[in-house]
Formats: structure tokens, sequence, C-alpha cells
């Protein structure tokens, strides 16, 4: 079926991860840098990316950052015995590879194009000149990593803490944009199971075990598109 991140010893750090289902909002939930990176028409460069095309590669030279124009991009890491695990699936509009800005010489991760996207590359020399010559860029940017640095440390409480069961619901629900500007829940597009599975660290058959019983008790629908996420799905997340 195809659908489209110390051992807490008390109540209240164990609820920790269902705090934090909203994605943090201001500044940084609003900016969208593509008017910024307008400016950049003569020091980027655009590629379009087919379906599970790799972008970059883990062990790559780090010397750009990327911007997702459209689409979506996965970045996956891979252990040295060869297991892999999904990072992050980036939506439009968000920026990743910008390690090469804080001294990485190489990729830690793999980024993937998830559906056919678009892809601007700006060379890390040209990143830096914008972010110091441009405060106000500077300044979103950082509140934009920031935000995102927020959300990896949630779901690393998370994979520490919650049942896989409430690893997955806590993941649709992100993925659905749930608590962000009070809007009607979208439809989640398509994403392979095994693809849930990775992002929550358990197997697929228990993806496809859990996804049946959310669906039986009315908190996702499947459609032609992908499915579509109820707010009551955050009953599974509070639960203790």
């Amino acid at each position: 079926m195809a659908i489209e991140g110390p051992v807490a010893t008390n109540k209240k750090q164990r609820q920790i991860p269902a705090n934090r289902l909203a994605r943090p909002g201001g500044a940084a939930a609003a900016f969208v840098p593509a008017g910024f990176l307008a400016k950049l028409d003569g020091s980027k460069t655009k590629r379009e990316y087919a379906d599970k095309q790799p972008i970059f590669t883990q062990g790559d030279a780090a010397d750009a950052v990327f911007f997702i124009e459209s689409g979506k991009v996965k970045l996956t890491v891979v252990s040295k015995r060869g297991k892999e695990a999904v990072v992050a699936i980036l939506p439009e509009n968000s920026f990743f590879g910008e390690g090469c800005l804080a001294g990485q010489p190489l990729r830690m991760a793999t980024a993937t194009a998830v559906r056919p996207c678009a892809v601007a590359r700006v060379e890390k020399s040209v990143m830096v000149d914008m972010l110091h010559d441009d405060p106000v860029f500077a300044g979103r940017f950082l509140a934009y990593i920031l935000t995102r640095n927020v959300r990896m440390e949630a779901d690393l409480i998370d994979h520490l803490f919650n049942s896989s069961e409430k690893r997955l619901a806590r993941l649709l629900l992100l993925l659905a944009h749930f608590g962000q500007d009070s809007k009607p829940l979208p439809l989640i597009a398509k994403m392979n199971q095994e693809t849930l599975a990775e992002m929550i660290g358990t197997t697929r058959s228990r993806v496809s075990f859990f996804l049946n019983r959310f669906r039986e008790l009315g908190f996702i629908q499947y459609s032609g598109n992908g499915m579509t996420v109820h707010s009551s799905l955050v009953s599974v997340v509070l639960n203790d």
C-alpha cells in the first residue's frame, strides 16, 4: 500500500514529545526565501530531478547550499554496516546542505528527490557573502535553521521515549502540518510504507498494522491521491 525523524523516569518527561507536535511558529515558520534568492539569478543554478534521483551522496564534497523550489527531498544516512535511516523529508521552500557553512568538508547524508522536483544550487562562497551582506536574510535564515533543529531534537526525543505506534501517529500529524496556523489538515501525498518505517525506526509490517488500525478507528482516510489525516489522531500521541 502506498501513502504519501538517559531514560525518562517520570510522567512529565514522557509527555515532552507530545507537547512538541506543533511546529514552532514566528518568523521562521513564515520564511519564504524565494524572493531573497531571486537576487542570485546569476549566481545560482537550477536543476530538475526525477523521482528517486540523487542530488548529492553521502561522502561527496560539501561545497554548496541547496533550496527546494518545488517537490520534496529525502535525506538518508547509511552506517558503516550498511544500515540506512531516513533523517528527514523536506518540503518545498526548504534549504539543505547548509552544513558546508559550518566547515563541514563532506556530505553527512544523501539527498534524493522523493518526487519530481526543482532544486536551486548556491555555491558556498556566494551564500556566505549573502549572509554577510543582507542582515534581514541572515536573521531569517538563522531562525529557519534553529526551527528545524528544534524539530530534529523533538524527533530524537520521540524515538527515545515513545512506542512505534505513537511515533507513526506523530509523523503523520507532522506531515499533515497539525497545529500550524490552525488550518484544516491537508491530504498527505503518497509515500511508501517502507519510507515511513525507516523514519520512525520500525518494520514495514508494523507500519501497515498501525495504519490499518488508524483507518478502522477513523483517524485516517485513504483516497486516490493519498491520505487524509484527521486531528483526532492526536489522541494516540497524547494517550499515556
